[in-house]
């Protein structure tokens, strides 16, 4: 079997939004698994709506999620060369035809076809003229008229169109630029694509460009027209359900590891399972195991399996991830063996890395800021004897382990009379600000003595100064 070579062709007039990068996944996941090869294009023909800021914004994105090309990035722009000598082949063979109808003309030629019951199409005025090329005219591919065109769908299944039901429709316009389905076509012979998986609103173009693969003498690709991403709602993705572009998740703290698994399973399973790494999808992604129905994007679902992606993500390779984020709040966070026990002690409590950043600000301030509601209900008189007995407690333990701090709170509550909660919640007011936080002696540990010392003493003078008369 030959090599499987699928392709990715964004415009560029936007960003990439999560519709496309599905697409995109569909298409690296199925190249990846095959060991085939995975082409980039950008479909920049529309000049005036195409931007390179666009299409930078578009290799940003597919980097985050780590769809590498083994081709491209090819531009449309720059093949324009290619095109006019496709267009020449069809002419030569007598598959296209310059046209000299106007639009006006072309207009009311289709008005009259839906007023007598017909399809609106161009009735084929210029088809037998054998005009030439001139500076109004325009380049016509010879549709048959007659017969079927059948999509052999790997997903949908067979799809026929009646060939009279479609026109002689426009390859080259009157000033030299190609149209969509024509370049489509062309690039994808050229590039020696086998494998096309789009969204299944294609499915209409699919025919036109079917009849030009054969006018052409090439041989067809295998198709997979995949079911569009809905909303909760089941209408079509939009702005108000969640169809940001793929780096507004990145910024809001999702895993590019996640999106990946969320996306690729809008529309594609492999039994019950959910959770699946890259080197998962990698092995077992096939066209055979895409669905026929649509997928529905579900904010909660993707923020669910964000937090599985997180929990498993072992702490250096997470790091990269996050250490944006805890930058951006100022914290002097570092690479190393103490941020990997801070995530280690949050990535169980985190949903996003927004959240884990924002949990992590009591390991990196130098002082603390109380929760209002929280010290007036823990930070109170009775509380100064056994933060005081701690603090001296501390100050001399030489087994600073989960084992002796352990010990020393055994020590404490025993000298004092008080339950652990009791104790470990004002503790935890001191060293975090808060009354939820990870295990107190996982804390203590990770921070040290010297910085819960300082704090414990900063909740003591607290208290002195501020609530004990």
């Amino acid at each position: 079997m030959s090599t499987i070579i699928t392709r990715f062709p964004p415009s560029p007039t936007g960003y990439l939004h999560v519709g496309g990068a599905r697409t995109a996944l569909f298409n690296w996941f199925y190249a990846r698994h095959t060991q085939g090869r995975f082409v980039l294009r950008i479909e920049d023909t529309d000049t005036v709506r195409s931007t390179q800021a666009s299409a930078d914004a578009i290799f940003d994105a597919l980097k985050w999620l780590g769809v590498d090309w083994d081709e491209g990035p090819y531009f449309q722009t720059q093949r324009f060369h290619i095109y006019t000598e496709y267009v020449q082949k069809l002419i030569d063979a007598g598959h296209a035809y310059y046209c000299t109808c106007s639009p006006e003309e072309v207009e009311a030629m289709r008005r009259h076809a839906m007023a007598t019951g017909g399809k609106p199409k161009y009735d084929g005025t210029c088809r037998e003229k054998g005009l030439s090329k001139c500076d109004h005219a325009v380049v016509r591919f010879r549709a048959p008229r007659t017969g079927t065109t059948v999509i052999h769908d790997v997903v949908k299944g067979d799809i026929v169109f009646q060939n009279a039901e479609q026109d002689d429709f426009i390859i080259q316009r009157s000033d030299g630029t190609p149209t969509y389905n024509f370049v489509v076509v062309v690039d994808d012979i050229s590039m020696g694509i086998n494998t096309i998986i789009r969204g299944d609103d294609h499915v209409n173009n699919t025919p036109r460009q079917i009849m030009m693969y054969r006018a052409l003498g090439a041989e067809l690709p295998v198709f997979a027209h995949v079911p569009m991403v809905l909303g909760k709602d089941k209408t079509r993705l939009s702005k108000r359900h969640g169809a940001m572009s793929v780096t507004a998740y990145r910024d809001m703290g999702f895993l590019p590891e996640a999106m990946i698994n969320y996306l690729v399973r809008l529309g594609w399973s492999y039994g019950d399972q959910e959770f699946f790494t890259r080197e998962d999808l990698i092995e077992k992604f096939t066209l055979e195991h895409i669905g026929r129905s649509a997928g529905v994007f579900d904010m909660d679902k993707l923020l669910a399996l964000n937090a599985d992606h997180i929990k498993a993500t072992p702490p250096r390779l997470l790091t990269p991830h996050l250490m944006p984020f805890l930058k951006e709040r100022g914290y002097p966070a570092e690479e190393g063996d103490y941020l990997d026990q801070v995530i280690l002690t949050l990535n169980a409590r985190s949903k996003t890395l927004i959240e884990m950043a924002d949990q992590a600000r009591f390991y990196y301030v130098e002082t603390v800021e109380y929760d209002p509601a929280a010290a007036e209900k823990n930070l109170k008189p009775e509380s100064l004897d056994p933060l005081r007995l701690l603090i001296q407690h501390l100050e001399s333990l030489t087994d600073f382990t989960i084992a002796g701090l352990e010990k020393i709170f055994l020590t404490v509550m025993e000298a004092t009379g008080l339950k652990l909660g009791k104790i470990a919640q004002p503790v935890r007011v001191a060293l975090t600000g808060k009354t939820a936080s990870p295990g107190i002696f996982e804390i203590i540990e990770i921070l040290g003595k010297g910085a819960v010392v300082r704090r414990l003493q900063q909740a003591v003078d607290y208290i002195e100064t501020h609530v004990a008369s």
